[in-house]
C-alpha cells in the first residue's frame, strides 16, 4: 500500500482502506444496535443547551457519561425539551429519544417514563448500555423536580 504523496493527498489505496474500515464499523454497529438507536445516535434531535429553561438538571452516570436535560413549559405541559451529553452513542440516542417522548406531555406524564419505556422506544439496547436509559430518565426526573421545587436563593439561614 502506498503512503500519502508529498502534497499530503491520500492515495486511492488509502481511500479504499478507509472505505472498507467504515463499512466494517457500520456492519458491527448494525449487528449490535437497533436501527432506531443508530438513527438517534447519528442524527440526534433536540441536542443543545437551552437558555433560561424552566427546568434543568445534570447528572453523571456510573460509566462517566454526563447528561443534562433542559425543559420549557407552558403550564404543566412540556413544550420544548433538549439535552446535552458527553456520552457514547447509546447515551446520545437515549437523550434524543427521551426528549422526543417527553415533548407534549405533562410533568406528571413525563415523570412516569421509565428506563424500560425508553429502551423499548429504541427497539432495545445491549444490556451493557441499558444504564444509558436510566441516566436519561433520572436526569429528566431531576429536571422536573428542579422545576417544581426550585432551589432557594443562597443567603443567611
Amino acid at each position: 500500500m502506498m503512503e500519502d504523496n508529498v502534497a499530503g493527498e491520500q492515495t486511492p489505496d488509502m481511500d479504499r482502506l478507509i472505505a472498507e474500515l467504515m463499512e466494517e464499523i457500520a456492519r458491527q454497529e448494525a449487528a449490535r444496535y437497533s436501527a432506531k438507536v443508530l438513527e438517534e445516535a447519528r442524527n440526534p434531535r433536540n441536542l443543545g443547551a437551552m437558555l433560561d429553561p424552566d427546568g434543568h438538571a445534570g447528572l453523571n452516570g456510573a460509566c462517566g457519561d454526563r447528561m443534562e436535560v433542559f425543559l420549557r413549559l407552558d403550564g404543566p405541559q412540556i413544550v420544548r425539551a433538549t439535552f446535552m451529553t458527553d456520552g457514547c452513542g447509546p447515551t446520545v440516542a437515549c437523550g434524543s429519544m427521551l426528549t422526543r417522548m417527553a415533548l407534549g406531555k405533562t410533568l406528571e406524564e413525563a415523570a412516569a417514563i421509565r428506563a424500560t419505556d425508553l429502551v423499548a422506544a429504541l427497539d432495545g439496547l445491549p444490556p451493557e448500555h441499558e444504564h444509558c436509559a436510566s441516566l436519561a430518565v433520572n436526569t429528566l426526573r431531576l429536571a422536573i423536580l428542579n422545576y417544581e421545587k426550585p432551589e432557594e436563593p443562597a443567603g443567611d439561614a
